[in-house]
C-alpha cells in the first residue's frame, strides 16, 4: 500500500496494491493493521455508496460538526472524479486551502480526509460510483455545507454543474463559521 502526503497536513493519497492476472484483480481497499502501523488508527463504522449518472455531477462542500464529525476514506467504484478536500480548523496554517485528486477505478487511489475538512467531488464521467467509510454515523443535526464556488477551487467542469438544491443554496466560505479548532477533534 502506498501512503502519500498532499499539500495539506493529514490528508493522505493511498494507493492499495492490486494483484492481477487473466481474471482481473484483487485489492486491499482497507486494512486496519497496516493503517495503524502507518499512523492511522480509524474506526470506520459507515461505508456510503452513491451513483451520480451525469458527468459534471458535483457533490459538496459538505462536513458534520462535532460531535459527529467525520473522517473519511474516498474512492472511485466505476469513472472518474475530482475528490477535494479544503481544511476549516480554525487556527491551522492552511486554513481555507484546498487540495484536489483525480480518483478513478483505473488508477485506483483513494483519499483520506480527516475530520475537520470539508468535502467535494465532481464526477468526470457519466455514471460514475463513490465510496466511502466515515468514522462517525450520518447526524442530520450536524450536517452542513459550504457553496462549491466560494472556496477558489480550480473545479475541472465543462459548463455548470449538476447540483442538489442543499449544494446550490449554500452559504459562501466568507459566512462560514467552522466548528472546529485546529489539532482538536
Amino acid at each position: 500500500m502506498e501512503i502519500e502526503q498532499t499539500d495539506l497536513p493529514d490528508v493522505l493519497i493511498i494507493t492499495p496494491q492490486r494483484h492481477g492476472d487473466s481474471r482481473g484483480f484483487f485489492s486491499e481497499s482497507w486494512n486496519r493493521g497496516r493503517m495503524r502501523e502507518a499512523g492511522l488508527d480509524i474506526d470506520f463504522v459507515q461505508d456510503n455508496h452513491s451513483l451520480s449518472a451525469k458527468k459534471g455531477t458535483l457533490r459538496g462542500l459538505h462536513y458534520q460538526s462535532p460531535p459527529d464529525a467525520q473522517a473519511k476514506l474516498v474512492r472511485c467504484g466505476r469513472g472518474a472524479l475530482f475528490d477535494v478536500a479544503v481544511d476549516i480548523r480554525k487556527g491551522s496554517p492552511t486554513y481555507g486551502e484546498w487540495v484536489g485528486v483525480e480518483l478513478s477505478f483505473e488508477n485506483g487511489r483513494q483519499l483520506f480526509i480527516p475530520e475537520g475538512f470539508l468535502h467535494g467531488f465532481v464526477t468526470l464521467t457519466d455514471d460514475c460510483e463513490i465510496i466511502y467509510k466515515c468514522s462517525d454515523y450520518y447526524a442530520p443535526e450536524s450536517d452542513g455545507a459550504v457553496r462549491w464556488d466560494s472556496c477558489g477551487i480550480d473545479w475541472p467542469l465543462e459548463g455548470t454543474p449538476v447540483l442538489s438544491d442543499k449544494d446550490a443554496e449554500a452559504i459562501s466560505f466568507d459566512a462560514f463559521q467552522t466548528p472546529f479548532q485546529e489539532n482538536a477533534p
